[in-house]
């Protein structure tokens, strides 16, 4: 592949996994707002609880989880609204409600219908718009708070002496309904049917009071890592694999072959040598090769050169010019079948020789001085 294709496979790999994130990850974190009351954008109830107030009919912010209403919230005649689009976290406590209280769940999962998606529907605070096909229909043990012929679209289910409302469309008072004629209104009428003091569960919306703050800094790496979306790691997981597999778990770029060491010729033909001589045991084959190269070189130290002298010329030459034995020579001129231990002594003679030469001994005392 070339250079340029392999950048263009990459800048694309790029684009497509950040685009995958951006549509699992800022969805997620915007649905956890979503029909919060401190949430100003379209889909928030901000302006709802605002016009409550106005009405003098002021809506309390639930930041505690549900389990402390029994110990918050006691009496009857409350009401508790869950505003869930994501239809994941909302849930009722039966208990409290069949005391006596209230409990609406705006948001729930409704099979589409023939219904058109945009309807006007008539209520006595006037008329509401409803944006969406779902409806319940054929439901027993309930009753019909706002439908039509297509099925419930608010409906009520009584539980001992109270009751659970549920709106199917999340989004009846939301921000982007604040111009109707009868959405507010109606949202307000239901939500204090049965009570005047209301409560809206913004613990599910992320909002939580300085006790529940406090838990929640308690918490360890592990229960951060529970309440993670697995489905982003889970898709950095594929796009890791994947740009692995296409890049065969190497470097990207072309395969590099391994460059063979250069082998010496000279070198190998010599151990080679070496070691057949070893194992066939002629020991006399490398005292007459060595012995012959050391002679070439002591007549060269002597400053004779030319071809080999005989033994007689070239202890002659010895004796001269070093004044030592000839008999120091006579290890160079053997030719006998030695064991490998006599082999180590005969090749330590020879370096002895060598100590002795004219030339050998100025090269030592430069080196010295």
């Amino acid at each position: 592949m070339k250079k340029l294709d392999r950048r263009l496979v990459f800048g694309l790999i790029a684009v497509v996994a950040l685009i995958a994130l951006t549509l699992f990850v800022a969805p997620r974190s915007n649905r956890l707002t979503s029909g919060s009351t401190f949430n100003r954008s379209p889909d928030g109830y901000g302006a709802w609880y605002a016009y409550m107030q106005r009405q003098g009919k002021p809506v309390q912010r639930w930041r505690k989880t549900v389990s402390e209403l029994e110990r918050s919230i006691a009496g009857t005649g409350n009401t508790m609204i869950q505003i869930d689009p994501t239809q994941s976290r909302a849930y009722a406590q039966d208990d409290w409600i069949q005391r006596g209280n209230t409990w609406i769940i705006v948001g729930r999962n409704l099979p589409v219908t023939e219904a058109g998606f945009s309807t006007q529907h008539q209520s006595d605070q006037g008329a509401v718009k409803i944006e969406t096909a779902r409806r319940l229909q054929q439901a027993q043990g309930t009753t019909e708070l706002l439908g039509d012929q297509f099925g419930s679209i608010v409906w009520e289910e009584e539980k001992g002496k109270g009751r659970v409302i549920y709106v199917g469309t999340p989004f009846i008072a939301a921000n982007a309904y604040q111009d109707e004629p009868g959405n507010f209104p109606f949202f307000a009428q239901l939500a204090t049917r049965y009570g005047q003091k209301v409560w809206v569960d913004e613990y599910l919306h992320g909002y939580r009071d300085q006790s529940e703050e406090a838990g929640v800094r308690t918490r360890n790496w592990g229960d951060y890592l529970m309440d993670t979306p697995l489905a982003v790691l889970f898709l950095q997981t594929i796009v890791v694999m994947l740009v692995l597999i296409w890049a065969k778990n190497r470097r990207f770029g072309q395969p590099q072959p391994l460059e063979t060491p250069r082998t010496n010729d000279s070198q190998a033909y010599t151990e080679a040598l070496a070691g057949v001589l070893y194992k066939a045991g002629r020991s006399e084959f490398v005292v007459d090769v060595v012995g012959r190269e050391e002679r070439l070189q002591i007549q060269r130290l002597l400053g004779i050169g030319g071809a080999l002298l005989d033994r007689d010329a070239l202890m002659s030459a010895w004796i001269e010019q070093t004044g030592r034995s000839a008999s120091e020579l006579e290890p160079l001129f053997s030719s006998q079948r030695l064991s490998e231990q006599d082999l180590r002594k005969w090749l330590t003679q020879v370096r002895e020789i060598k100590q002795h030469l004219p030339n050998v001994t100025f090269s030592k005392n430069a080196r010295r001085s």
